[in-house]
């Protein structure tokens, strides 16, 4: 499985590092936004570099020149983790100033599987409608809300249990069998 991993400007950047880290696909590809690499240093002291290790290349936002940007390059899901309501509201009127939203473009346009992680409370009555048009484009809006029904006992659970969430939904295996049917 080929998987794009977004993570944009939006508070919550540490689910993104813990989906980028549980994800089992055989290939991962990151962009990160200039903001999304401000809140992943500032929330959680985590890197670009941090990133490459779990990831088979790490794009910059304004490198629109990657094969991404293509629908030529077939890739099977994009995930936006955490997904800015900027970035959702961009990609829903099909604006694609970035490899991030061009990638996403690139997703609904070849109809591959496309999850928005937002992160953004309360939402908008925009924020709402935007998420609603994608959703009807078959876009799967997956607002970070980690389960509880885990039982955490740290906030490393809460990332972790969100991002097998993520999976299961990608229909990944989980470490902790989750699968699609059963969220």
């Amino acid at each position: 499985m080929k998987i794009v991993i977004g993570i944009s400007g939006a508070s919550g950047a540490r689910f993104g590092f813990e989906f980028l880290k549980r994800c089992p696909a055989e290939e991962k590809y990151v962009v990160v936004t200039d903001w999304g690499r401000h809140m992943l240093s500032t929330e959680a002291g985590i890197s670009v570099d941090d990133l490459k290790p779990h990831a088979k290349q790490v794009y910059r936002h304004d490198d629109v020149s990657s094969p991404l940007a293509s629908g030529s390059n077939v890739f099977d899901a994009m995930v936006i983790v955490p997904c800015s309501v900027a970035s959702l509201g961009k990609i829903a009127n099909g604006i694609s100033d970035s490899l991030l939203t061009r990638a996403a473009e690139v997703a609904l346009k070849e109809r591959r599987r496309l999850i928005l992680c937002v992160r953004e409370t309360p939402l908008s009555t925009i924020a709402l409608e935007n998420a609603l048009k994608l959703s009807r484009d078959g876009v799967i809006i997956m607002p970070i809300s980690p389960p509880f029904y885990t039982h955490p006992k740290s906030l490393d659970d809460l990332y972790t249990s969100f991002a097998d969430k993520v999976n299961a939904t990608l229909g990944i295996p989980t470490a902790k069998g989750w699968k699609q049917d059963e969220l």
